[in-house]
Parts: C-alpha cells; sequence; structure tokens
C-alpha cells in the first residue's frame, strides 16, 4: 500500500506542477477601447435559426451591446423587422442588410419589404447593404446584382428627395406663420442649416463581398456609393500573428486601385473555437489578440469597419460546421469572452480540470494497484500512466462545457465517451502488464519444477473426440501410455460418430493399450460438456483428479509427475498447464496463429496466476474431483464448458494454479475460417459467462476477491473492446460523407484520441512484451500481431451473437486435415470493411482542403481501424500462398 500511495502523490504532484507550469492559461495582448464601431448582430435563437428571439430578449441584447458599440450591421430584412423598432428606441443606427439568393421571387419579397423598412427607419440607417457576398457565393450574376443596386439606390433617391421635399414645405410653413421679419430670417436660417444637415444624410447603397471579388468587378465597384469589404484572415489561412501585415497589404490594395471611392471594412473577426485552417487556428487566445489589436490598428488608420460579430451563433454549426459558431465577442450566453484591456483568462475551466485530473487519475492509480504485488517502479509508472489518461478523460469530458452541441456532435461525444470507459480500462490493464512484466516483480506463484509428494492420487484422464481423425487420435493416446505417473485411466470419448472409419481403428488402439484406456462410444446432447458428463458414468470411483485434454494434444511423460503433488493442498482445484503446437513451423499461416496463442499463455495467464484468477481451458486441464462434485458437473449451457467450470470454482472459495511450462502440443487450426470459428466460440462463451454470472462480480458480492473480479472483468472488456472496435469502424465510414459533403461536424476528440491512444499502448504491449516474456523476435511477433488483430469482426460478432442469442451450438476447431473447402472467401466482410476504410481514408485527404488537423487526427484514426481488417487480409494471403506452397 505505501507503494500505491508514494506513486499517487507523485504522479498528483507533477500533474498539478504541470497544470500550474501552463503559460497558456492567461494571456496580455495589447490594450483597446471598449468602443467598437460595429458589430454583426443576428436575432436567433441558439441552435434554430428558424426561431428569433423575442423583443425582450433582442432588446437585452442591444442594451448590452450599447456599452460597446452605437451601431450593428444586420444580414436580412426579417433580422431587421426584429432589431429595427428596438435600434430606434435605443437611439442606435443600423446597418441593413438585404439578404439576396438564387431564388428570383424570395428577393423580391426581400426588396419590397427592405423599401418599407427603409421608409420606415430612415433616420436610423448608416448604409443599406444589398446581398452578402452574392457573387462569391455565385447566386447571382454581378450584372443581377448590380440591377437591384441601381433599383435600390433610385428608390433611396426618391425617397431622400420627398423626405427633402416634405422637410422644406413644413419649413416654408412654419416660417410662414412667422409674422416678425427678424424671427422669420432667424428661423429660417436655422432650418436651412438642418436640411442642409439632412442633404448629408443620403443613406449610402453598397453590397458586401470579399475583398478579392471587389478587385475582379471594378464595374460593381463604380455602382454603389461604399465598397465594403469583407476581410477574415483566418479563412486566408493567415497565422493569427500575421494577421496585421495580410490586412494592411489587402487594405492598401483595394484604396489605390479606388481611389475615389470610400473603403468600410464590413467583416473582421476570428474564431475562439473550431478546426484550424492551415496556418490559421482558431482559439481563445487567438481571438482576443487579434481582436484587440485590430481596434488599435483601426484606431491608428482612422478606417471604418464592422466586427464579426457580437455573439456566438451556435445553429451555424450546421452551415459552416465547428468554425462558424464561434466569431462572437460574446458567447451564446452572452457571456463576454475576453475584456480589451489587461489580462485574458483563455481557459476558464483549468482549475476544475486540474482538479478533475488529479482525483480520477489517483481513483485510477488506486483500484488499478491495489491487492497486487508491486515494487516502487511498477507503482510509479503506472501512476504516471493513470495521470496521463485522466488527463484525457478530463479534456474529453470538458468538451461540452467550450463547444456548442448540436445532435451530430452530442452523438459523436456520447459514443467516444462510452468507447472510453472499456478503452481507459483495456489500456490501463494493458499498462499494468507492461510494468509488471518489465519493470515490476516478478512472477511469485508459477507452479515450481521440484514437487515431491508421498500421495499417488488416482487420475482420470478423459479425451473427448468427436469425428477425429484416427491417426491423430491415436498420437495422442499413444503419448498417453508413456506418461512417468502409475496410477491413472484414460477414457477415450467416441461421442455422437457413426462412422466406422473414425471408431474402428481407435477401439483397437485401447484395447492393445491396455486396461488404463477405456473406450467409450456414447450418444449424447450437449456437445462436449454433455460427452463429459456422460463419461463421468464410467469413472473410476477412486478417482481423485479429474484431468482433460484435447484428442489432438501429444502429452510429455512428466505431465502429471509434476503437476498432480500441488494437489496435497486442499484448497487447490484447478491446475492448469498452457496450450502449445507441435505443427506452428507447418506453413507461415500457422506460425503465425502460433505466435497469437503464445502470448495468452506466456503473458496474459502467467500474470493472472499471480491474483488466483486464471481461465480454464479444456485441455492439459486438472480439477479436483471432491471440488468438481461440489459446484456441480459440467454445465452444458455454455459453449465454454472449461472457463466457465473454473469461474465456479473460484467462486466456491477454491484455489487454482498455473505453469507456463509446455506439457503438451496439440495441432493448429486447419484454416483461417477454423481459427475464425474457434476464436468466436470463445468470445461468445465469454458472453455466456458473463451473463450467468454477472451477480458475482457486483461490489456487494463476497465470492470472488477484488483482484479476481477485476482480471475476469478486464478480460471480458477485452472482447467488448473489439466489438466497439468494429461498431466506431462501421459508425465513422457512415460519417466520412457527412463530413466530405455536409462540411460539418467534425469527430470530437473524445472519438479519435482514445483510439489512437490504446492503439499506441496495444502496439508497445505486444511488441515489448512478445520480446521480454515470449522470447519471440520481431518477425514472429509481428505475425502474432497479423493474427490477433484479424480476429476483430469475429469477434464482434461474437459479442453481438452472445447478447441477442442464448444457446448457438458448439462448432469444433477443425483440425488435423479435418477442414472441407470453403466455398465463401473467409474474408470477405474484412475485405468489404478495409476498402471502405482505406476509401475514406484517401477521400478525407484529399478533400482536407484546409489542412485541418482534426480531420487529419481523424484520417489517422480511420486508418488504424483498418489495420485489423487488412490484417485478415494479409493473413488469407498468406494462407494462400502456403496452400500453394504445399501444392
Amino acid at each position: 500500500m505505501k507503494y500505491i500511495i508514494v506513486s499517487l502523490l507523485v504522479a498528483s504532484f507533477l500533474q498539478i506542477f504541470l497544470w500550474l507550469g501552463s503559460e497558456q492559461k492567461f494571456i496580455t495582448p495589447p490594450d483597446a477601447e471598449n468602443i467598437i464601431e460595429s458589430l454583426s448582430y443576428a436575432p436567433y435563437k441558439k441552435l434554430n435559426k428558424k426561431e428569433m428571439l423575442s423583443d425582450e430578449e433582442v432588446l437585452k441584447d442591444l442594451i448590452l451591446l450599447n456599452k460597446f458599440t452605437n451601431s450593428v450591421r444586420l444580414y436580412s430584412v426579417e433580422d431587421s423587422q426584429k432589431v429595427m423598432p428596438i435600434v430606434k428606441k435605443l437611439g442606435m443606427q443600423a446597418h441593413l442588410g438585404i439578404w439576396l439568393s438564387g431564388n428570383k421571387q424570395d428577393n423580391e419579397k426581400e426588396i419590397a419589404l427592405a423599401k418599407s423598412l427603409i421608409t420606415e427607419y430612415y433616420e436610423s440607417l448608416l448604409s443599406v447593404i444589398v446581398g452578402n457576398e452574392v457573387l462569391l457565393r455565385e447566386d447571382l450574376s454581378s450584372h443581377e446584382l448590380i440591377g437591384h443596386i441601381r433599383d435600390m439606390k433610385r428608390f433611396v433617391y426618391i425617397l431622400f428627395n420627398a423626405r427633402k421635399e416634405a422637410k422644406e414645405n413644413a419649413i416654408k410653413d412654419e416660417i410662414a406663420t412667422i409674422k416678425n421679419k427678424i424671427e422669420r430670417v432667424e428661423k429660417e436660417k436655422i432650418l436651412r442649416d438642418e436640411l442642409l444637415r439632412q442633404k448629408e444624410y443620403i443613406v449610402p447603397i453598397t453590397t458586401a463581398e470579399v475583398w478579392n471579388i471587389w478587385l475582379l468587378n471594378p464595374v460593381l465597384a463604380g455602382e454603389v456609393d461604399i465598397i465594403n469589404i469583407h476581410i477574415l484572415p483566418y479563412w486566408e489561412k493567415v497565422k493569427a500573428e500575421n494577421f496585421e501585415l495580410f490586412f494592411k497589404e489587402t487594405y492598401q490594395k483595394l484604396k489605390d486601385v479606388y481611389k475615389n471611392k470610400p473603403l468600410v471594412i464590413g467583416e473582421f473577426g476570428w474564431p475562439s473555437q473550431g478546426y484550424n485552417n492551415k496556418a490559421a487556428i482558431a482559439s481563445p487566445q487567438n481571438q482576443a489578440t487579434v481582436i484587440r489589436r485590430f481596434l488599435l490598428l483601426a484606431k491608428q488608420e482612422g478606417f471604418s469597419y464592422n466586427l464579426i460579430e457580437a455573439f456566438d451563433q451556435p445553429w451555424k454549426g450546421l452551415d459552416e460546421g465547428s468554425v462558424g459558431q464561434y466569431w462572437g465577442i460574446f458567447d451564446a450566453n452572452r457571456q463576454q469572452k475576453f475584456e480589451m484591456h489587461g489580462e485574458v483568462l483563455v481557459e476558464p475551466y483549468w482549475f476544475a480540470q486540474m482538479v478533475a485530473a488529479v482525483i480520477i487519475g489517483a481513483i485510477l492509480t488506486f483500484f488499478g494497484l491495489r491487492n497486487q504485488n508491486i515494487n516502487f517502479l511498477h507503482a510509479l509508472t503506472y501512476g504516471l500512466a493513470a495521470q496521463g489518461i485522466s488527463f484525457g478523460i478530463v479534456m474529453s469530458a470538458v468538451y461540452p462545457f467550450v463547444h456548442y452541441m448540436n445532435f451530430g456532435t452530442w452523438i459523436m461525444w456520447g459514443m467516444g465517451s462510452i468507447l472510453m470507459i472499456p478503452l481507459t480500462l483495456i489500456t490501463l490493464a494493458k499498462a499494468n502488464e507492461l510494468f509488471k512484466c518489465t519493470i515490476g516483480k516478478r512472477p511469485q506463484r508459477l507452479i515450481p519444477l521440484d514437487l515431491k509428494s508421498e500421495r499417488v492420487p488416482f487420475v482420470s484422464i478423459h479425451v473427448p473426440a468427436y469425428k477425429e481423425q484416427p491417426a491423430v487420435l491415436e498420437e495422442t493416446l499413444i503419448a498417453l501410455s508413456k506418461l512417468n505417473y502409475t496410477n491413472y485411466e484414460v477414457l477415450v470419448i467416441i461421442n455422437n460418430t457413426p462412422e466406422e472409419f473414425y471408431k474402428a481403428p481407435i477401439k483397437a488402439l485401447c484395447k492393445e493399450l491396455g486396461k488404463r484406456f477405456v473406450y467409450l462410444d456414447i450418444e449424447c446432447s450437449g456437445f462436449k460438456a454433455g460427452a463429459l458428463n456422460k463419461a463421468l458414468e464410467f469413472t473410476n470411483p477412486e478417482c481423485e483428479i479429474l484431468a482433460v485434454i484435447d484428442a489432438d494434444y501429444v502429452i510429455s511423460p512428466n505431465w502429471l509427475i509434476d503437476l498432480v503433488p500441488i494437489f496435497d493442498d486442499p484448497k487447490v482445484a484447478l491446475v492448469q498447464a498452457p496450450q502449445d503446437h507441435r505443427d506452428g513451423n507447418e506453413s507461415l499461416v500457422k506460425t503465425a496463429m502460433n505466435a497469437e496463442y503464445a502470448g495468452f499463455f506466456d503473458i496474459g495467464m502467467v500474470e493472472r496466476n499471480e491474483e488466483n484468477a486464471i481461465v480454464a481451458h479444456g485441455t492439459m486441464l486438472m480439477v479436483r474431483k471432491s471440488a468438481f462434485d461440489e459446484v456441480g458437473a459440467w454445465n452444458t449451457d455454455t459453449i465454454v464448458e472449461d472457463s466457465e467450470l473454473g469461474l465456479r470454482l473460484f467462486e466456491a472459495g477454491y484455489i487454482g494454479h498455473y505453469t507456463n511450462r509446455r506439457y503438451g502440443h496439440g495441432l493448429l487450426p486447419d484454416t483461417i475460417e477454423a481459427f475464425k470459428n474457434q476464436r468466436h466460440r470463445w468470445a461468445y462463451g465469454a458472453v455466456q459467462i458473463l451473463k450467468k454470472h454477472w451477480h458475482h462480480f457486483k461490489p456487494s458480492s463476497k465470492t470472488l476477491t477484488r483482484a479476481q473480479k477485476h482480471h475476469f472483468i478486464t478480460g471480458w472488456f477485452f472482447w467488448l473492446s473489439d466489438a466497439l472496435g468494429t461498431l466506431t469502424s462501421i459508425l465513422n465510414i457512415i460519417w466520412v460523407p457527412v463530413i466530405i459533403f455536409v462540411g460539418v461536424t467534425i469527430p470530437t476528440i473524445a472519438l479519435t484520441v482514445p483510439i489512437l491512444t490504446a492503439f499506441l499502448v496495444n502496439v508497445i504491449h505486444s511488441f515489448v512484451l512478445y520480446r521480454t516474456r515470449v522470447g519471440a523476435n520481431l518477425y514472429h511477433s509481428l505475425l502474432g500481431a497479423i493474427a490477433a488483430m484479424s480476429l476483430q469482426l469475429i469477434i464482434f460478432k461474437a459479442v453481438y451473437d452472445g447478447f441477442v442469442k442464448d444457446s448457438l451450438p458448439f462448432k469444433r476447431t477443425e483440425k488435423g486435415g479435418n477442414s472441407k473447402k470453403s466455398v465463401s472467401s473467409p474474408v470477405k466482410n474484412e475485405m468489404i470493411l478495409a476498402s471502405l476504410l482505406l476509401g475514406s481514408f484517401v477521400a478525407l485527404i484529399v478533400t482536407n482542403k484546409q489542412g485541418i488537423i482534426e480531420v487529419y487526427v481523424f484520417c489517422a484514426t480511420i486508418f488504424i481501424q483498418s489495420i485489423p481488417y487488412v490484417s485478415a487480409i494479409v493473413l488469407r494471403m498468406i494462407e494462400k500462398h502456403s496452400y500453394k506452397k504445399a501444392l
């Protein structure tokens, strides 16, 4: 416990030190004044452009904005109808926008309504903007746009003259009422001066376009009263620190071309969140710095401008992706993002994040290491890993607090967060195993080589065989006849096999080998478990230990004499030796399979053995007969009766032991299809066991130790993570066209970083431990990794089947030449998924014109997700090559 506490404290203090030492929490850009010439404003609900704010909400907004500016820019007549009455009421002014599109009828309605608003609110208008980026969107031609501008200019000119004439007539009427000549002259002068001021106030007509559109359309510039320019360095891929030079050069270009026209910056701004646009990074610090420097520049240079925008507009996420929402100097909750002078806090949740990360890291450290036999170095490295994982968890958890979430982002964030739970457990379990095996204490519970005992208990060895090739089974029986142990029997259980081809040679061999060998020819239900249960009726009553081996296993003579003595401890109910294979060099594909099996038996089982949490396997297994009788016979309601029995023995309080010495060598699956079928059976059976025994894993249950619960739950999560890997692959494939064609919602870090982290840890875990524990070279480690990854899709199917199908039949693993040639490719579905994922990867790379980092991260995620399916294809190619070579 002291190592856990020390590692927990050291790792926690390191995390705190890194948080406190970060210079990114506060920035100090140049001070600017709070006065802003104009701000873009849109009166919409947060996530719904179709729903406008109420009059009371608009009033609150404009009262707030009036502290910073006296004018707002509006983009449509619909907006103006809602906002202009309040603008007039507060004595503010507005740039009235007319939204033009490619729809002629909509444009006519927009213009007609605009004319009535201009008439009503003429004195509150700074300009009328006929269309916003119409030419950039190619909604109208320049000729069509100019037509609308001329129409509006005519209207405003007529309106102005009518107002002027009305004013002049009012002056005349007012003067005519004055009798005194001197008073009349003085009053006339005052009123004439007022009329002259009105003449200066003819509302200018313009349109708004990106700066380069103005350079490409000099005829358009000649038609407007003001050249309204959009200069947005972010969309020009300009670094935030270089915006000033870019702005000055761009502004000067237009000034040089249009010397006699007033220029107004209709839009300038910088987003506080969202994806990068090549070198342009959307961030709170960049927004605060750029805006404050721009305000200083505007004051120095004296140009007119409008900032985009007043408030963040979350509804833009549906049209402009995950950056269009964040251009406001206020967030959507009307909180100012940064002050215009002094220090700026750009990470508002940093303290809460730090505290949460430290606490989560400490919890993961404590529960990950408790009840384990550790040294200080193992504990410290695990504690650091846990703190690193906790940082990622917190960064993902805070995402909804700093981003606007629509349906798509909630789905992705939620899916990623759910996926993060098993991935966190698995990643930490792998890291723990890695540290334990490399820098931790060496295993203490492996069965020693020199066990001695004066007792020689009777062992009944059961060999179930269903349509097993006679030559293979004969090898197994001959090896069993040569055991050095003296007190045993062998029950050869030929079950549900009517063909004499399989039975006759074995029956003859059993007779030849003597009375130790009992030949059974039985019919039963319940598959292998049913056959083993039936054999119990024929087991010698003196039996103290049941042993089970597969029909293809050639056993070492010392198997029993070395391992039986450990049963002298009455609490020992289970002894397991590893599986190994004698045909691993027969072909390259079998070499790959053999390498994959070795990893579990030399790494996972050794570490589980340290916590008395081994998995019982149906071969090389010995069980105390009295304990077996106590917990019940082999269960036929699961297709992994061996593992289920082992769990029942642990629940009953018994002890299991494991040795990683090889006492027997069997045969590998004949084909990839057989390899996959075997893994389907194991994974499907694991889910069956989980459904049956889940109540033993509740915190309140005392039947299993915490360490046993940890190992079994983690083991199940390994299956689940493979299944979730396939599920997220499919969902990501579906999401790719949305990113490419709709241009919205790039996947969040919750959906990408955990997958990348888990993959990296898996690679390190596999290659380091295969080298240190299995003794494999890089070549064999790579083959083992390919074989392991190739099984992801079949595991997904098995887990799915386990939760929706209750009783799938037992499928034997075809070995020793029993396999029938498959009609279809065993990796057909993997080929489809690999093609879709790699195609999505290429499509995203090619279409990522802005160089968005999040898209590249998503690309990396998709590429990594394709590796298991590519591995299956590679394994199939190896198999076909091996087959051709054998011919």
